[in-house]
């Protein structure tokens, strides 16, 4: 699948290397020649960290590299525009103020654009929509749900900071659990009985469910479901004017060619357990 993407992409993505910091706390400055991209490294299959390299990764230190969906979004977006990729690892409360104090040129780690976040940055045209799901154990009494209220009284809990830990009062009489950093944390909560069911997209739904074979999905009918904006954006500083550039790029991108990224991410994302 991975090679299928490459040919597919041929004519949009080229192959030569990326530079890293040339130790695990340098810290990369953007510049005319780079672009530096701000990521989790730790939200498959949108990025994970990876100690083995391949094609698509791209170093952010001497020892691991960094994969998935958006790092080859960002790959492609450098090679549009003549630059060469840098990718930042650091935590998600972080990203806002370093694209803010322009220690990253651009976010790219499946945010979502929402009115509290566009007051700190700009956000080009969505460049993923997915869907919103829910992940429970296979066999919980809520694997058969149909909506969220038939979560009413179950433990849900979501992602620190976002949108899929804000959604969960959505759900009448539900027992908002404090919520984790990240999904690998989410999952051994959820695995261990502390959690009935956590909120997440569908592709992170996806290779959670993968990896781990008492996991399940469930989605919901239509009009049952959470109200919420499922796509995803690159944010930028204020007045950026790389968000014009960006959005052009992303017009250029088929769907076919995004749907095909992710679908090879999620065949060479790790286990989320």
């Amino acid at each position: 699948m991975r090679k299928l993407l490459f040919v597919l992409l041929a004519s949009l993505l080229a192959t030569g290397c990326t530079s890293a910091p040339t130790d695990d706390n340098a810290t990369p400055t953007p510049n005319a020649d780079t672009f530096t991209v701000g990521m989790e490294c730790n939200y498959a299959p949108f990025n994970w960290t990876t100690l083995d390299e391949n094609e698509s990764t791209v170093a952010v230190s001497s020892v691991d590299y960094c994969d998935g969906y958006d790092v080859v979004i960002a790959q492609h977006i450098a090679d549009e525009l003549d630059k060469e990729l840098v990718i930042k690892k650091m935590s998600w409360d972080g990203l806002e103020p370093a694209v803010n104090s322009g220690e990253i040129d651009a976010i790219i780690a499946g945010m979502t654009n929402t009115p509290e976040r566009a007051k700190n940055a700009d956000f080009t045209d969505p460049y993923y929509e997915s869907e919103m799901v829910m992940i429970v154990r296979k066999d919980s009494e809520y694997a058969s749900a149909t909506s969220i209220n038939d979560f009413s009284g179950a433990t849900v809990l979501g992602q620190m900071n976002t949108m899929y830990d804000d959604v969960i009062d959505q759900i009448e009489g539900v027992d908002h659990a404090v919520p984790l950093a990240n999904y690998p944390v989410m999952i051994f909560s959820l695995q261990s009985n502390d959690a009935d069911a956590l909120t997440a997209e569908l592709p992170v739904a996806l290779g959670a469910v993968a990896a781990n074979d008492d996991l399940a999905i469930v989605h919901f009918e239509e009009g049952q479901g959470f109200v919420a904006d499922t796509t995803v954006s690159i944010g930028l500083s204020l007045g950026n004017d790389l968000v014009a550039q960006i959005n052009q790029i992303l017009a250029n991108l088929s769907e076919e060619t995004r749907t095909q990224i992710m679908l090879d991410a999620q065949e060479r994302q790790p286990s989320m357990n």
